[in-house]
């Protein structure tokens, strides 16, 4: 089986069909192998909701009528010419151009942009209001770098020492583009390096200091560790054809369309003949112009709530259509960064993907929620509908500092004389609904995708799924042993940060924690790159740590930031490294690129947070002079509390008040059975298309965001990926892409420019209704709650676990 593992790839191959004298292409297997081939496609593809039923059902016909020559045809069309997904087809190229890749201009301009956008986002992600530099301004910027730089270079071989190499050559290309997009998003493609939030909160609250040398290894190991676990499930996550990962697809649109300003063919595009490029600078500018409104001069275009407007002191009209704190019946709203903030464009995401997040979204925090909101369920009469913190039994907000001794240590007799913990109804069910996602993703992976798993396993890089992986042949591919040695550097450094040092973190809990990631990080990755959503493991990683080591905050902080963390960023990895299939970039200097950006993107990240705290005044306090809070930290901070002091058992067993939650375990793991079923029974109905670990996890991100986000980013995303792709099939194809990624970078250079010349400033925006309005509401001001304590009462139990 081993064997099977470090199997190597076949050598170069002739990656381009044979061409008869009339230019069509002539596949070199027998009509046999082609129907053999063609069945095949269907067994693994049968149940894929992203290939069109009309392209299954040719397959079908050429497969029942046993018809060598449409088979053929079939197989060649869908196999072998192209991608068998449209979206694909028309997002990235069929065949690879030779171009110099690993190259000196690529490197200078990726690590200047890796260290410049890592040092900008940790110093930005102490600050209130937070901005983060993504790697779409990334991909931007650097573009007129590298052409810059071919008009001061000149093409020419230099000599130093016996070393030749050429500063220039060729012109700046679109491979060498996808290397520095890679450095930047290998560094801080999810935000500021997460492992600061826990140096952080150790630091400050904790006062507990472990020095520079831990700091670094514990940054260096939270990046990597997970880099080595991306390269070993490549075999499932990057080379499968099924694998489209739809984020990449934005991604090589835009490389395309810089480094191609070539027109439109209107016969392909309904009529449309602009060229990408134009049509990206279009888009670009006026989301750029418009975010003024939303962001600055009109505020009230980003929560259209008008109905709280209109009665903005009713505590039911704004429970039912607030936004912010209720549950957005209404959702209307101008605004980019609603519609894309939480849960990333909309016109990414595959048709059926949304469906099911705003189908669960729907059942469980409308439906079911409005049930529990007003029976009284949980004492949610007290709480607001839908709020990111937790209250006492006062209906204030839970004050943790009350729960703690003079070591900031958890301290029981000050927490049963204090409150028990109470969460707003939405709160709650996002925890339930995590413990079935959970269990769900196993589940449904298992049963989906076990089979195709367990082939991709023996097959290694023989596998054929598509043109792609054929391109991507010609290449040296990265042995998998290199990764395999990164992963167990990586585990070996990560054990030496939690043992060698008083972490009071168990070498035993470690090995747990590790085995999170390695169990979840393939099914999960699954998910994300057939939908483009990804689920997050931080309540599980909370949860069992919180049962295993109660008590112990930093080892809470420490626990989850290994064994989410490590997933979510090979995950980044992953993305990545199926970009680079895509742009057919060699697989080596991937490896290395991605390895050394991470590398050093965690030594500048480490050491632009220790000058904060030791140049910024009160840094991290409340009121600091200019909002350098570290909200991030704040949240990390109080969570360690919550979870490793009090702990799940006094939330979630016995009599706990919300133990009736742990039912979701075994909801989650029953539910994919049904829709199997189903989807195997009645392969063309819409039992295909359900897919409960988005159902159950697609609302991960409730709260911070709301159910009034989730509508908008539905409904902008039906709008583009149902009824437009349907009708205007073409147009969908050439411009649905690139439209988005024009929003993003639009919105974040609009964004940056305000951020910089009006908040940094503290110039204030304009005061008149549209700027006021919105915020004079119960839902803004969360206090649209139904029943208030009287002072000097509570409510609830007065004995708690």
């Amino acid at each position: 089986m081993l064997r099977n593992f470090f199997r190597r790839r076949h050598g170069d191959e002739d990656v381009m069909p044979d061409m008869v004298d009339d230019g069509s292409m002539e596949g070199d297997s027998t009509g046999l192998e082609a129907l053999t081939a063609l069945k095949q496609f269907e067994k693994m593809h049968r149940l894929d909701p992203n290939l069109p039923l009309n392209e299954l059902d040719e397959v079908e016909t050429a497969l029942n009528s046993a018809n060598i020559e449409k088979g053929t045809e079939i197989d060649q069309i869908l196999a072998e010419d192209n991608s068998p997904y449209p979206e694909v087809r028309a997002s990235v190229r069929n065949y690879d151009v030779e171009m110099p890749v690993n190259t000196i201009r690529a490197w200078t301009i990726g690590m200047l942009l890796c260290t410049i956008g890592s040092a900008v986002n940790m110093l930005l992600s102490l600050r209130n209001p937070s901005i983060m530099l993504s790697t779409l301004a990334i991909q931007l910027i650097a573009y007129p770098i590298g052409l810059g730089w071919d008009l001061i270079f000149p093409d020419r071989v230099f000599t130093v020492f016996g070393i030749k190499f050429n500063l220039k050559p060729g012109p700046f290309n679109f491979k060498e583009h996808v290397i520095i997009v890679v450095m930047s998003n290998a560094a801080y493609g999810g935000g500021a390096l997460y492992a600061t939030d826990v140096i952080l909160a150790q630091e400050i609250w904790y006062r507990q200091s472990f020095g520079w040398a831990w700091q670094i290894l514990f940054g260096i190991s939270t990046l990597c560790t997970g880099y080595g676990l991306a390269g070993l499930a490549r075999r499932f996550l990057v080379w499968p054809a099924a694998m489209i990962w739809p984020a990449d697809l934005i991604n090589c649109t835009l490389f395309y369309t810089l480094h191609d300003h070539s027109p439109s063919d209107p016969a392909r595009t309904n009529g449309w003949s602009i060229s990408r490029y134009r049509w990206f600078l279009i888009v670009m500018v006026g989301s750029f112009a418009w975010y003024w409104f939303p962001g600055y001069l009109f505020t009230g275009l980003s929560w259209m709530c008008w109905l709280t407007w209109i009665w903005p002191e009713n505590v039911i009209v704004n429970q039912l259509f607030g936004g912010q704190t209720g549950y957005g019946l209404f959702p209307i709203t101008l605004d980019w960064s609603i519609i894309s903030g939480y849960l990333l464009s909309p016109l990414a995401s595959p048709f059926h993907a949304i469906a099911n997040v705003v189908g669960g979204v729907t059942f469980f925090f409308v439906i079911v929620s409005l049930g529990i909101q007003y029976s009284n369920t949980w004492y949610s009469a007290y709480l607001p509908v839908q709020e990111s913190h937790s209250y006492d039994n006062t209906g204030n907000k839970y004050d943790v500092h009350r729960i703690l001794n003079g070591n900031l240590h958890f301290d029981e007799e000050k927490y049963h004389n204090y409150s028990p913990l109470y969460l707003p109804t939405q709160f709650a069910l996002a925890y339930g609904l995590s413990f079935a996602a959970v269990a769900a993703v196993i589940v449904h992976v298992g049963l989906y995708h076990g089979r195709d798993i367990w082939n991709q396993w023996k097959l290694a890089r023989h596998q054929e799924d598509d043109v792609h992986m054929r391109l991507m042949k010609k290449y040296r591919d990265a042995e998998d042993w290199w990764y395999i040695i990164l992963f167990a550097i990586m585990l070996g450094i990560s054990f030496a940060v939690v043992c060698a040092w008083d972490t009071s973190f168990p070498w035993w809990a470690f090995v747990v924690c590790i085995l999170i990631p390695m169990v979840w990080t393939i099914p999960i990755g699954i998910i994300q790159a057939i939908t483009n959503i990804q689920l997050g493991l931080n309540v599980l990683t909370e949860y069992v740590i919180g049962y295993m080591l109660p008590g112990r905050p930093l080892v809470m902080m420490m626990f989850k930031n290994y064994g989410y963390l490590v997933m979510s960023q090979a995950l980044y990895f992953t993305q990545d490294l199926k970009l680079g299939h895509y742009m057919k970039v060699p697989p080596r200097v991937m490896f290395w690129s991605q390895l050394i950006a991470s590398l050093w993107s965690a030594i500048v990240q480490i050491a632009v947070m220790n000058w904060a705290l030791g140049a910024i005044p009160d840094i991290c306090k409340d009121g600091q002079a200019n909002h350098f809070t570290c909200p991030s930290a704040r949240v990390f901070f109080t969570a360690s509390v919550i979870w490793g002091a009090i702990g799940p058992a006094r939330m979630f067993s016995g009599k706990a008040l919300y133990s009736s939650l742990q039912w979701f375990w075994l909801v989650g793991a029953l539910a994919p059975v049904i829709s199997w079923f189903f989807a195997r029974r009645y392969p063309r109905s819409l039992w295909r298309y359900v897919n409960f670990p988005l159902v159950f996890g697609g609302s991960g991100w409730i709260p911070p965001a709301t159910v009034y986000i989730y509508y908008c980013w539905g409904i902008v995303g039906t709008v583009f990926n149902f009824f437009i792709r349907r009708r205007k099939t073409g147009w969908w194809l050439q411009y649905n892409y690139l439209t988005s990624a024009a929003l993003d970078v639009g919105l974040l250079l609009s964004t940056l420019v305000i951020f910089f010349s009006l908040t940094l400033s503290h110039t204030e925006a304009p005061v008149w209704f549209g700027n006021t309005v919105a915020g004079s509401t119960m839902d803004q001001s969360a206090r649209a709650v139904q029943k208030h304590v009287p002072p000097g009462e509570i409510f609830g139990p007065h004995e708690w676990p």
